[in-house]
C-alpha cells in the first residue's frame, strides 16, 4: 500500500509579491526551498489563511535571503502582499519509507522571519 503524505510545510509566510503579468508560479527564497525540501519546479499547493483561497502551482526559486514569497499569473488574483499562506508539497511513500517518515515543517513570524523548524505538528489544547 502507498500513502501519500505531507512532504514539506510552509507555515504563515508572507506574501512579498503578487505579479498578474507573469507566466505562473510561486517564487520562494530559495534558502527556503533547500531547506524545506522542495525542488523548483514541484508541485505546491497553496493555502491563504487571510482569504480562504486553495490554489496548485508550482516552485520556482527565488533568491536566496530574499525572504520572498511571490504568487505569479492568475494565482496573484488569489493571494496579495501581505497575506499568510500555508505552502505544502505531498509526496506517496510505501510501507517501508513510511516507518521512517517524518514531514519537514517551517514555521515564519510577521516579516517573513524564520521562527522554526519541526518535523510534527504541535497539539493544540483548547
Amino acid at each position: 500500500m502507498h500513502c501519500i503524505m505531507l512532504k514539506a510545510k510552509l507555515h504563515r509566510a508572507q506574501v512579498t509579491h503578487a505579479v498578474l503579468d507573469y507566466e505562473g508560479s510561486c517564487a520562494i527564497d530559495g534558502e527556503w526551498l533547500d531547506l524545506a525540501g522542495i525542488r523548483e519546479y514541484e508541485q505546491i499547493q497553496i493555502y491563504n489563511v487571510d482569504n480562504g483561497e486553495r490554489f496548485t502551482t508550482y516552485a520556482i526559486r527565488g533568491e536566496e535571503g530574499s525572504k520572498i514569497i511571490s504568487v505569479n499569473g492568475a494565482a496573484a488574483h488569489k493571494a496579495g502582499v501581505g497575506d499568510r499562506l500555508i505552502i505544502c508539497t505531498y509526496a506517496q511513500y510505501n510501507e517501508a519509507e513510511l516507518a521512517h517518515y517524518q514531514p519537514q515543517m517551517l514555521y515564519f513570524n510577521p516579516n517573513n522571519e524564520l521562527s522554526h523548524t519541526s518535523h510534527a505538528i504541535p497539539v493544540q489544547v483548547a
